[in-house]
């Protein structure tokens, strides 16, 4: 009878971690690891998340929302950081929890990250082919640029755009690194640039009431005026900041696990969260928070910009170049993660072993990237992306719930083992940070969490019909 709570043991994973030769090339170092967390973080999350928390919950005041944001992700952010400098391995959430809580757990995250990851990069790259048609106005047939769903042949440029990355992918992580640190300075070039002309432009009126007061027409919820239309506007920004535990993924290949994984996961969240703050109080004082109830729902960076920024129209086409470089360096950093995820399950016999065959000269997951390139690629071209819905979301909390507990979990498991960086007031943090994750899980809506119940309930029947049979730890 197999163990369904069987735990790898630490010693196995420290072994399999410093072993260079055969596994994944350690290429990367902290800055490579802060940009490819600001890479993944810094998305269509800014520029359209902003707007939407300000109009419908928080008003001026959702540079409060995203500090809200940014400490509840802080507390998960500690967590994984503990983790990656003290098991610097691929497979983020999977592999913490395999340690922690146990196969099946480790399975369940591992399922649920596909959610995160493969969706992530299919639903990205169907947004980036919206936006490169507005960039070329239009110029795209319709049948080409959308799925037989919506009355089109297939997603063309989706396709194209996951090609392309997965090639960078395969030819290596420090090729990948590279082209995302190019596309990270791309687009914080152009959010810092409308942050310092939009401060010229700032009219403190808009600021004024800063929250939304209690009997506005249309904010009569509870999570829609004050104190909490603060909060109300956290669980909207809180989707901004997903991407930062994909660092986590790369620890494999980093020079220094130890030092750099926590400079790369709490550097790159510190980053972004600066750069939020600063950008929603630009925007916010540019248009008044009310204009994108309506005329500037859409587009609203662009809308602020035509409308309150005269003779700065060109900044509002570097705004949608900024959009697409953010989402290219998004799929690239959910490819990377989910192909990394991948290459560990593989490694524990709990998917197929093509999964973690390595490039003889590239030393990276190369089937695993073209077999990715397959299924996400499939969902890009021939399905809409309002189809994956919050599903994205669903598995990054649920990773972040786990990995909270994991801390706690692996501190009375294995006390004395030396961790290079721990998380500070422990339980307190681990614990606040499950319980904030686990309250935005209840927050999603109920069609999504009906979808996501579906997604693993397939995963345990692929569990228990292939994956138990096969597990390493249970031969």
């Amino acid at each position: 009878m197999a163990n369904l709570w069987v735990r790898k043991p630490l010693s196995q994973l420290l072994a399999q971690a410093s072993d260079s030769e055969k596994g994944l090339k350690r290429t990367l170092g902290a800055w490579n690891l802060v940009a490819l967390g600001i890479g993944a973080i810094i998305g269509a999350g800014l520029f359209v998340r902003t707007a939407a928390a300000a109009a419908e919950a928080a008003g001026p005041s959702v540079t409060l929302s995203f500090i809200v944001a940014a400490i509840g992700c802080a507390f998960a952010g500690l967590c994984y950081a503990e983790f990656a400098a003290m098991i610097p391995i691929a497979g983020s959430a999977y592999t913490y929890a395999y340690a922690t809580m146990g196969e099946l757990v480790a399975w369940i995250i591992g399922w649920a990250l596909v959610m995160e990851y493969a969706l992530g990069a299919a639903t990205v790259s169907i947004a980036w082919s919206e936006y490169l048609n507005k960039l070329l106005g239009g110029a795209i047939p319709f049948e080409w640029c959308h799925s037989p769903m919506e009355g089109g042949i297939m997603n063309a440029p989706a396709l194209i755009i996951l090609l392309a990355l997965t090639l960078v992918l395969i030819k290596g992580t420090q090729e990948s690194a590279l082209l995302n640190a190019i596309i990270v300075a791309i687009k914080v070039s152009i959010v810092l640039i409308f942050i310092a002309v939009g401060w010229s432009y700032v009219n403190p009126e808009n600021h004024v009431p800063y929250m939304i007061p209690e009997g506005t027409p249309g904010h009569e919820g509870l999570f829609k005026h004050g104190w909490g239309g603060v909060l109300g506007g956290a669980a909207i920004v809180f989707f901004a900041f997903i991407g930062f535990d994909a660092v986590s993924t790369a620890a494999q290949e980093a020079k220094k696990p130890e030092r750099d994984m926590p400079i790369g996961i709490l550097g790159s969240l510190a980053v972004c969260t600066i750069l939020y703050i600063l950008f929603s109080h630009v925007l916010t004082g540019v248009a008044n928070w009310q204009e994108f109830k309506t005329a500037g729902k859409e587009a609203s960076v662009a809308y602020a910009i035509q409308n309150h920024m005269p003779g700065y129209e060109w900044l509002a086409t570097a705004v949608t170049v900024a959009i697409l470089a953010g989402f290219s360096s998004v799929i690239l950093v959910m490819l990377l993660g989910q192909s990394r995820v991948f290459y560990s399950m593989a490694n524990d016999g709990l998917i197929p072993g093509v999964f973690a065959e390595l490039h003889p000269k590239f030393r990276t997951p190369y089937k695993s990237n073209w077999i990715l390139f397959l299924f996400v690629g499939a969902f890009a071209a021939f399905v809409p992306g309002s189809m994956a819905g919050d599903l994205t979301s669903f598995g990054t909390l649920l990773a972040f719930v786990l990995v909270s507990l994991g801390v706690l979990f692996m501190r009375k498991s294995n006390p004395e083992q030396p961790r290079p960086f721990k998380t500070p007031l422990v339980p307190i943090v681990p614990i606040l940070g499950a319980v904030i994750c686990l309250g935005m899980i209840v927050a999603i809506d109920p069609f999504t969490l009906k979808a996501a119940f579906a997604w693993m309930i397939l995963g345990l029947l692929v569990y228990f019909g292939y994956s138990r049979n096969h597990s390493k730890l249970q031969s």
